[in-house]
């Protein structure tokens, strides 16, 4: 046996024993799961995952995460689950053990009737049989990463399949009786807009309720990156991508699909994503696996040690868990990151702002913004409206150019200047 797989081996006997570095006692509503195994490494992809992880090493993950699970699950007082999100990595290449993490978050959690339970899914790996599996462990709702119905687009982004497997890809999920939700990128070098156009289309028509688009983003040290900066691909236009994005909301608004958040829309407010919306309105929610992210409220993290006793300033905690899967099975490399009071207004009014019906004029007042977004208008970024519902005021939300200009407008916000 090599030394790597003897390592492996040393990390599946030692799961257990670190098991109490990798949990806590109090569970929110809202579950995050992250499976961190590829196929292979997409050009742009620069998240938490990695391809050609060993039999062992796969098995030492999905151990690890039942033991997180069972952990959150002990002390109590525990709640009602309302949403699980299982993401990655690409959790369709493991439906029986993705179905298993399902099953048991509904032995251990009081999981609530018609919860949002949403599995991530890549078109070539996403059978019949694998969306059978995953419907009945209960999974409702599957997100497809289509990105593109052009060949030569998915040829860029370095993805697996191709138009026709992604369009069989999201039969198969309505065929199966689940919600389907597709992502689209644009902005990818040489798309062009009669691409996007179809691509478009396509979403459009495809049955889906949900669609979300992003417009590409280079990450440094990834393969796209690199042929970007040695003149191999063409630097992506962000006034294309800003273009491209305004033909979305028109074309998936003409057939029903409304922008509700940055990149998201839905045919209705029952399709949106429950599971996302509460990470824009400041829900607190746990993150299981390598890589995943979570956020607790201070009362939490206290239970959980989090925050001791020279922490009094702290209201919320965000933390991470290690990338590195070794380190993650043995309890390493969490970081956590401590917001005050002050902090945490200032956030929920920068993530409230993400949405399409913007923050209350009473919560961005509260939270002494109110100059602030009064400069952002004057600066065409922001806007007041009012519903003629709202009360004590009108929302603030942004405006087209401030939608597209987001991350301006969200650093402000959180610099408070």
């Amino acid at each position: 046996m090599g030394r790597h797989n003897q390592s492996e081996r040393r990390l599946v006997t030692r799961i257990e024993d670190n098991a109490d570095d990798l949990m806590g006692p109090v569970l929110p509503a809202h579950l995050y799961v992250h499976v961190p195994f590829c196929s292979s490494k997409c050009a742009y992809c620069d998240f938490a995952s990695e391809s050609g992880a060993s039999d062992e090493t796969v098995s030492a993950v999905f151990q690890g995460i039942r033991s997180q699970l069972r952990r959150w699950s002990e002390p109590g007082p525990g709640g009602v689950v309302e949403t699980i999100y299982v993401g990655g990595g690409t959790p369709s290449l493991y439906p029986k053990e993705v179905a298993g993490i399902l099953e048991q978050a509904r032995r251990l959690f009081t999981v609530r009737d018609g919860a949002e339970v949403t599995v991530e899914a890549n078109p070539d790996s996403l059978t019949r049989d694998a969306v059978g599996i995953l419907s009945e462990a209960g999974a409702s709702r599957v997100s497809v990463g289509v990105q593109s119905f052009d060949d030569g687009v998915l040829r860029v982004l370095g993805r697996r399949h191709d138009a026709a497997a992604a369009a069989s890809a999201c039969r198969t999920v309505l065929e199966a009786g689940l919600e389907l939700s597709i992502d689209l990128i644009c902005g990818v070098p040489g798309q062009g807009m009669t691409s996007w156009a179809e691509t478009l289309a396509r979403a459009a028509s495809s049955g889906a309720r949900h669609v979300s688009v992003y417009p590409l983003s280079l990450e440094d040290g990834t393969p796209l990156q690199v042929a970007v900066d040695t003149g191999l691909v063409s630097q992506p236009d962000a006034d294309e991508a800003a273009d491209m994005m305004l033909l979305a909301e028109e074309t998936l608004g003409r057939a029903g699909l409304m922008r509700y958040e940055v990149a998201s829309y839905a045919t209705d407010r029952e399709h949106e994503s429950r599971h996302n919306t509460a990470y824009w309105t400041r829900c607190s929610y746990i993150g299981v696996g390598p890589g995943a992210h979570g956020m607790l409220d201070a009362a939490t993290a206290r239970v959980l040690g989090l925050v001791g006793p020279s922490d009094e300033d702290t209201a919320r905690v965000r933390y991470s868990n290690s990338r590195d899967i070794e380190d993650w099975l043995l309890g390493r490399g969490d970081q956590s990151e401590m917001l005050t009071s002050d902090e945490v207004v200032r956030e929920d009014v920068m993530l409230g702002m993400r949405l399409v019906r913007g923050v209350a004029w009473s919560t961005v007042q509260s939270a002494g913004l109110t100059e602030v977004l009064e400069s952002l208008a004057a600066d065409g970024l922001v806007e007041l409206v009012s519903d003629g519902v709202s009360r004590p005021g009108p929302n603030w939300r942004t405006t087209q150019r401030g939608w597209l200009l987001g991350n301006r407008v969200f650093s402000r916000i959180w610099n408070g200047a």
